[in-house]
């Protein structure tokens, strides 16, 4: 599954995005910078994209890490918690919406991220050379925009202890 990206000024996570006919669109546009929005614990942005959209796989229910495609406002979306539509603790999407994938990281440093603030969208490059080796991942190099995601990431965490 494809490894994307995603940068901000206040912190960077990853995400791996599904094999569906919009996550593959998605990325083939990528990398692409945008602004913030966010709506209750969503944060979307305009990514300027018309994917031909497996709307049979439009959906309205999603769960927190989930990321998605929202057909109506060409956005991608992160739900990481309850939106102004939720009745529960689970996130609702404004209308249904494409998954394309899904987040493992702390979601709790996604609420850092404001309005406006710009993100940088692009995909993780693996190291083909290693990647069919039997190495571990240790010896495996970073890539430029992995680097990148560490360092933000150990910035974000000395400066929430300092």
């Amino acid at each position: 599954m494809p490894r994307i990206s995603f940068q901000t000024k206040s912190c960077c996570f990853l995400a791996e995005f599904n094999n569906s006919l919009t996550a593959r669109d998605i990325i083939t546009h990528l990398p692409l910078d945008a602004a913030i929005s966010t709506w209750g614990d969503e944060i979307y942005f305009e990514a300027g994209i018309a994917t031909s959209c497996d709307n049979g796989a439009l959906s309205s229910e999603v769960e927190a890490g989930d990321v998605a495609y929202w057909p109506q406002g060409r956005c991608i979306c992160v739900f990481f918690g309850p939106t102004p539509m939720s009745k529960t603790e689970r996130p609702q999407p404004a209308s249904p919406v494409i998954i394309i994938g899904k987040t493992k990281s702390d979601l709790s440093e996604l609420r850092k991220i404001k309005a406006g603030d710009p993100v940088s969208v692009a995909q993780v490059q693996e190291n083909v050379s290693t990647a069919h080796q039997s190495a571990p991942v240790a010896d495996r190099k970073l890539s430029q925009s992995e680097i990148d995601a560490l360092v933000r990431q150990l910035l974000a965490e000395k400066a929430g202890k300092g």
